[in-house]
């Protein structure tokens, strides 16, 4: 990535970065602060305008954009790990689990798996930190934390292991997403 840097006498300064393609994003930083961002098709052609911004907003932005506020992570198997070894999952309740139509209490999830159930999902509300007397169907999504070995036995116990296992390994309502906090 090459970037041209010029001066605008009783302006400011021009940046000019090449993106790919030929490309160039052009930003004019006026002494005022004001920022102005264009983009040209290549390094012949004429500057298109995208949008204009004060000082204080181009700053915010640039913070934005650097990752200071959020670092995106790979999303391939996010899990959710809080120190140690406590783990957050959550998985979709397929139907024939043994939670399906069944309360917390009822499905003895705590005592079968070590897990607990700390949120339910069932799309039209998110009910966080259940009553042990809460139902959960099929189709609603459940978070679940535990030790690593206490949520692999939730998932085996209660998503896996159902009448409508495709036998994938995956579960038929684990999306594979979760959240690892370190």
């Amino acid at each position: 990535m090459t970037v041209y840097e010029s001066d605008l006498p009783g302006v400011g300064k021009k940046h000019e970065i090449e993106l790919h393609g030929g490309e160039r994003l052009v930003v004019v930083t006026h002494n005022t602060g004001k920022r102005e961002v264009f983009r040209r098709a290549d390094e012949d052609s004429d500057a298109e305008k995208l949008f204009e911004l004060s000082d204080g907003l181009a700053r915010t932005v640039g913070t934005v954009l650097e990752g200071a506020y959020f670092q995106p992570v790979a999303t391939e198997n996010i899990d959710t790990v809080l120190g140690g070894d406590a783990l957050i999952e959550w998985y979709e309740v397929p139907e024939g689990s043994e939670l399906a139509g069944e309360t917390i209490e009822a499905a003895d999830v705590r005592q079968r798996t070590g897990a607990s159930i700390i949120a339910v999902d069932t799309g039209d509300d998110v009910t966080p930190n259940p009553d042990p007397g809460a139902g959960v169907h099929a189709g609603d999504t459940v978070v679940v934390i535990g030790s690593r070995e206490e949520v692999d036995e939730f998932h085996a116990t209660f998503i896996e292991s159902t009448d409508g296992d495709d036998g994938d390994g995956e579960g038929d309502g684990d999306d594979g997403s979760g959240t690892v906090l370190d």
